[in-house]
């Protein structure tokens, strides 16, 4: 396992609320893991975003502005991850 997904693994089990049962504790590690992942993601998707910079309607690169910003809308919509 890669070191950042390690590092998720571990938030996510730390983040787990104490009390539940073995089974709501999965449930909710899985949740918790799973959504940082997807975060991570749109993070990354993010400084896509940022580096294009450009903002002209004319320019070549406004398309992959608008592809990136399209792809973190739908990573977030279908993960249910707010942004």
């Amino acid at each position: 396992m890669n070191e950042r997904i390690q590092q998720f693994a571990e938030q996510a089990r730390t983040s787990v609320p104490a009390g539940l049962d073995t089974v709501e504790w999965i449930a909710e590690y899985n949740r918790i893991f799973a959504e940082l992942i997807v975060r991570e993601c749109i993070d990354l998707a993010r400084i896509c975003e940022c580096i294009d910079g450009s903002r002209d309607p004319d320019d070549y690169t406004r398309g992959c502005h608008d592809a990136i910003h399209i792809t973190i809308k739908r990573m977030a919509s279908e993960f249910g991850v707010d942004q």
